[in-house]
């Protein structure tokens, strides 16, 4: 007992004025910055949530200032699976968007690997052609495309003249895969060739592997690119119903049920569902990929 008592008692420093006013500030800054991010993500999220609780309200309250549906309309979405031509636009814009974005990934790798590795006369001007074909508008060559592939193919009224090109690469997809691959150290490439592996061989099994999150950012740049796609479908595949995609064929859901705000949310929904759950999957892939593009130059 003696012992105890005997023991010095360690009194805490008492705090000074300047450190409270640090830990106040760092207080007030973390609460900042924390009221921020969720302001910023119910910016990003009530549209989302006002048009999923749309599409579950009747004929009715969708026309009302309700945002809560008094009863819950699932059968929303079945009525417009059942509307003629809804389950066709799916299928053609999974056609679209996934045969797209594997011709275009496929055809895309060998050229940026080319662009980044390989030394030869040209390359600067190639990667500069490269550029210059992402500044280039679609809309100014759009006039000599379409004849060429309406009045000399004659496949007008498909989706064909928008899938076909996809195989011969894409100026943004080449450019993003090129500054990915740059960030590949060369002792690797130069290791599998000492090694006794070709140029294919060492780009299957060396530079593929170790690129999969910019093959990843890629393939979801041209996927989510297809999806939405609207302007292409348009111009065409709009004289022919059955090529429609869905991003086409939900305006013309629109003009057919102009006041049925309901149909036309749970459409809408349907739409956005797989770009929504494709990239919430996928994100992180995603974000890796876009960041280290721009790693090295």
């Amino acid at each position: 007992m003696a012992q105890v008592l005997d023991k010095p008692v360690q009194l805490k420093a008492p705090v000074s004025p300047a450190e409270r006013t640090a830990r106040r500030r760092s207080l007030l800054e973390w609460v900042a910055i924390h009221s921020l991010g969720v302001a910023a993500a119910l910016f990003f999220v009530l549209p989302f949530v006002f048009v999923f609780l749309t599409s579950l309200m009747s004929d009715s309250q969708a026309l009302s200032r309700d945002l809560i549906p008094h009863t819950w309309e699932w059968g929303n979405y079945k009525k417009v699976f059942d509307t003629p031509g809804f389950l066709t636009w799916w299928k053609n814009t999974l056609i679209y968007a996934g045969l797209g974005t594997v011709l275009t990934v496929v055809s895309s790798i060998p050229v940026a690997y080319a662009l980044a590795k390989f030394r030869f006369p040209g390359r600067n001007l190639s990667l500069m052609l490269v550029i210059s074909m992402m500044m280039l508008p679609p809309q100014v060559i759009i006039i000599p495309m379409y004849l060429f592939w309406a009045k000399q193919l004659d496949l007008s009224g498909t989706l064909w003249p928008l899938i076909i090109p996809m195989a011969f690469g894409d100026a943004f997809s080449i450019f993003l895969l090129r500054q990915f691959l740059m960030t590949i150290p060369n002792e690797y490439i130069d290791a599998a060739k000492v090694d006794g592996c070709g140029e294919l061989r060492t780009l299957l099994k060396v530079v593929l592997p170790m690129a999969r999150p910019g093959i990843a950012a890629v393939a979801l740049f041209q996927f989510f690119y297809a999806w939405n796609d609207y302007f292409g479908p348009q111009i065409y595949a709009s004289e022919n119903p059955g090529a429609w995609t869905l991003s086409y064929g939900l305006e013309s859901f629109k003009g057919a049920h102009h006041t049925d705000w309901n149909l036309t949310m749970a459409a809408t929904v349907l739409v956005m569902a797989p770009v929504i759950l494709v990239f919430f999957f996928a994100q992180k892939a995603f974000v890796e990929g876009v960041t280290l593009t721009g790693v090295k130059g």
